[in-house]
């Protein structure tokens, strides 16, 4: 989505609970970025975005910093902010997030609701028929994110949508292999199996053996990339 389209529908600070303040700001930026509306590379333009938001430029600097702490966007001296592309280094700090929350999530979350994730399954194999990548990968984001929901953690959920925001970028860099997300669908499924079975502890353990395979993949995808 062209950056001015990803601007035109993002809500103003009047009315927030949360208005005018560079968290709020930075929230609205990272779920933009995490719904795939901004993509790697794009620039953000302090003037668009303050207008576009409601916000003083202070305020979307206080958003940027946080942000630029994240990963999510990078300041180029002399040039501006744009969404950042993470590299091999990225991933491999992401995984490492991801394997320490969502394996103890599918053990031990307490507010586990396999109702939601099951759901989440009939999405992808939706867009995996009808072949839409977006929606494909848009499913993904959302049973990981339902899955550290089961926690009851609202500081592990923040973390985890910051995560995700990174994991957009990520999968934005995959355009010569558009067929990463696929295989991951039925493996998602097998995960609800075992859930709705009772069997947390084996799920947690596909899981981490499932995170495992899946950063490999994406570092070996990012290798060959960067070798052509």
């Amino acid at each position: 989505m062209p950056v001015n389209a990803a601007l035109s529908n993002l809500p103003l600070a009047e009315g927030s609970t949360h208005a005018h303040t560079g968290a709020w700001v930075a929230a609205v930026l990272r779920s933009r970025i995490a719904e795939g509306q901004l993509l790697p590379g794009a620039k953000l333009s302090e003037q668009a975005l303050s207008a576009a938001m409601g916000v003083s430029r202070n305020t979307l600097r206080e958003a940027f910093a946080v942000l630029a702490h994240e990963l999510v966007i990078t300041r180029i001296p002399n040039r501006g902010v744009f969404v950042s592309s993470p590299g091999t280094a990225g991933v491999q700090e992401i995984y490492a997030v991801r394997r320490m929350i969502e394996p103890a999530a599918a053990a031990w979350g307490p507010d586990l609701d396999v109702d939601a994730l099951a759901a989440v399954i009939v999405e992808a194999r939706a867009a995996l028929q009808d072949g839409d990548i977006d929606k494909m990968a848009d499913a993904n984001q959302c049973f990981h994110e339902e899955l550290v929901r089961a926690t009851g953690s609202s500081h592990l959920q923040e973390l985890m949508s910051k995560v995700l925001a990174q994991m957009r970028l990520v999968f934005h860099g995959m355009g010569h292999a558009p067929d990463f997300h696929s295989h991951y669908v039925e493996l998602n499924a097998s995960l609800v199996v075992l859930l709705r079975a009772g069997k947390r502890v084996q799920a947690a353990e596909a899981l981490s053996g499932y995170l495992d395979r899946a950063e490999a993949e994406l570092l070996t995808h990012l290798r060959d990339a960067e070798d052509h």
